[in-house]
């Protein structure tokens, strides 16, 4: 597959992408846990088709520690035992929070609810800023088509 066009190439793109990714590093600093952000952006990524990301957060997973059984299992985590409840909460936000478009109701109380039972305030805000922030770059690879498989980890931390 080629790219469409690469947006770090434009001024306009890369400026915002810059933006993107500043706002993105500013959640490395929440007490939101790495490993939760992580599974929550391959979901998303999943759901959304986006090869680049789930290249991308596989690796970094993979690199943080993550095991491979987990990572495998992320596209059925409601069937597998291998995730705590807090990071199953996470998900359902995360599933619920992408795929707007399919329910008329956005996310539901309940699955808010859950999360609440497992996340602070500040823990919520980011785990809602990393399912937004990774939406937004799920959107911006798909649309340009961005080819994936060659990412290394850190190359964007």
């Amino acid at each position: 597959m080629e790219a469409r066009l690469s947006p770090l190439n434009s001024p306009v793109a890369a400026k915002s992408v810059k933006h993107l990714i500043a706002a993105n590093q500013a959640l490395a600093d929440s007490t939101l846990p790495m490993a939760t952000q992580e599974l929550v952006r391959l979901r998303a990524s999943q759901i959304n088709g986006c090869a680049g990301c789930i290249d991308m957060h596989t690796k970094e997973a993979a690199q943080a520690g993550e095991t491979a059984v987990r990572l495998h299992l992320v596209a059925a985590w409601r069937e597998a035992t291998v995730f705590t409840e807090a990071e199953r909460a996470a998900l359902e936000l995360a599933e619920q929070g992408t795929r707007t478009a399919d329910a008329a109701g956005g996310v539901s109380d309940e699955a808010w609810a859950n999360a609440a039972k497992h996340y602070d305030e500040d823990q919520l805000s980011a785990l809602v800023c990393v399912i937004a922030l990774i939406n937004a770059f799920n959107r911006l690879n798909v649309i340009t088509r961005q080819p994936a498989g060659d990412y290394r980890p850190g190359r964007h931390g």
